[in-house]
């Protein structure tokens, strides 16, 4: 599902123009990248998503 949305601003991104636009569409697919990187590290382990206290 996280994949179907960074593809979907991929393709948004690419046709936008608009600067403004450009810009609120790169933070919302750097988003999307992070929690895909967390999700993966907690599935492998190689993240530990628990606080530290």
């Amino acid at each position: 599902m996280i994949e179907q949305q960074i593809e979907e601003l991929r393709a948004e991104l690419n046709a936008c123009i608009e600067p403004a636009e450009r810009r609120e569409l790169e933070a919302e697919l750097e988003i999307a990248q992070a929690e895909l990187i967390m999700m993966l590290g907690e599935q492998d382990g190689s993240i530990d998503a628990e606080p530290p206290f």
